[in-house]
């Protein structure tokens, strides 16, 4: 069962502001990876990341696809890590692109002035740490 608790939530809510921005792992179909950080990346609900796509380049192009990603969350001061293994959605309009959109860190949400991001949410199927242990799966 999949469970992102209020703790994952304050940790990953709060990453870019504690110097930790999370970094999403993507490949295309093909399987050439790409990795870059996302620093709007949120709990969106208890089975859910969310981020704000803003750049719409190589991450975006892979999760079309191939949806599969893996998010790293590390903060080295508190040796706190987890690794979300899921499946991208994105939404280009709609509620759920709206209420992504309205819990982007300002950072983030700055940088696209026109706010012609997208939404992606990614269904979480697995949590592990560091050393490959399973926290949680489905």
């Amino acid at each position: 069962m999949i469970n992102l608790t209020d703790k994952m939530s304050e940790l990953i809510d709060n990453a870019l502001a504690n110097g930790s921005p999370c970094i999403l792992a993507t490949a295309s179909a093909e399987g050439e990876p790409d990795i870059g950080f996302k620093g709007s990346t949120m709990v969106f609900n208890s089975e859910n990341l969310a981020y704000w796509e803003r750049t719409k380049r190589q991450h975006l192009k892979n999760i079309l696809e191939n949806p599969r990603v893996v998010v790293l969350y590390r903060d080295p001061k508190t040796r706190v890590n987890f690794r979300f293994h899921g499946t991208a959605e994105v939404h280009e309009s709609g509620p759920i692109r709206d209420q992504v959109m309205a819990r982007t860190v300002k950072d983030e949400l700055d940088k696209d002035p026109e706010r012609t991001g997208l939404a992606v949410i990614i269904r979480v199927e697995k949590v592990t740490n560091l050393a490959g242990q399973v926290l949680q799966s489905r």
